[in-house]
């Protein structure tokens, strides 16, 4: 399967374009940016041209990823698909629940397949750890993700200073604890320092899980974890750092097996779609004070 990335940054560079020329199946094609020299320097590393014109891209590819900021990906993913592309997006798809309908409209009148890449999904161990927590009932759960933006490749990220925590790293809480838990139908939010938020989560079932999320804790406080607890006691998941290059060449593989096999991915841009609107409830949680249901 040929395949255009549609961005220019370190994500782009390091995780998309590597794992794809890495790829034993998938083809790079080419490097798409908004500014043709940083897309033609991306593309040389990987001997492949940069574009500046996304149909030209799009005319020369069966699939695309993007990794650009949530508000830039939803309208050109929206493109790729009526152009017939499938679609290995970043997570959030897009920063309200306007956008990510848009996205998922454009993807189900195309009929083409689409992944979101939350990358503990494409991890064996949360595979297992999902598998035991089916097997289990459960009577809630939590997670925690603290982490420093300071000093990383993403500290010059605009659209994670502005948006926060909640936005970058809020979903990938959301890929473990939905599908561990069920789906989520109101939200209660608190602040802390920084970017730091606390959520409570409602889930359909009746059970209720918390979330601190943070990308402004101390450098020594960094570390996650995720857990759920139940008639089995509590079910532990302590996901993997520095595992994104090789979780997205399993993205790859899947995605491709999606558009073969012509089904419908756990993790594609519906799921993505619900986990903007979780988020959005959020937002207005820590604006009103109260507890927001999750919605349109």
């Amino acid at each position: 399967m040929r395949f255009g990335v549609l961005g220019t940054g370190f994500w782009a560079k390091e995780i998309h374009a590597a794992a794809l020329a890495a790829h034993p199946t998938a083809e790079l094609v080419g490097v798409w940016g908004r500014d043709l020299a940083k897309a033609k320097a991306v593309g040389a590393e990987f001997d492949v041209p940069g574009f500046t014109d996304v149909d030209e891209l799009l005319g020369q590819v069966d699939a695309v990823t993007i990794a650009l900021p949530p508000d830039v990906q939803a309208p050109l993913a929206e493109r790729a698909a009526a152009a017939g592309k499938h679609l290995l997006l970043e997570k959030p798809i897009a920063l309200d629940v306007a956008g990510a309908d848009r996205v998922v409209a454009a993807v189900r009148d195309a009929g083409v397949a689409s992944v979101v890449f939350f990358t503990f999904r494409f991890r064996p161990a949360t595979a297992t750890w999902l598998e035991q927590v089916a097997r289990t009932t459960v009577a809630g759960g939590h997670g925690s993700w603290l982490s420093s933006l300071a000093g990383s490749p993403f500290d010059a990220s605009p659209w994670r200073k502005e948006q926060g925590a909640l936005w970058d790293i809020g979903p990938h809480a959301l890929s473990l604890l939905v599908p561990a838990l069920g789906p989520v139908v109101a939200v209660q939010a608190g602040a802390g320092l920084g970017d730091t938020v606390h959520l409570v989560l409602t889930h359909e079932s009746g059970v209720a899980s918390t979330v601190t999320l943070s990308h402004t804790v101390a450098p020594m406080s960094v570390g996650n974890e995720f857990f759920v607890h139940g008639d089995a006691g509590r079910l532990v998941l302590l996901p993997e750092d520095r595992v994104a290059p090789e979780a997205f060449a399993v993205a790859v593989d899947e995605l491709m097996q999606a558009a073969v096999a012509g089904g419908i991915h756990p993790c594609d841009v519906g799921f993505g779609r619900d986990v903007v609107a979780v988020l959005a409830a959020a937002a207005r949680a820590l604006d009103s004070g109260c507890r927001e249901p999750v919605g349109g």
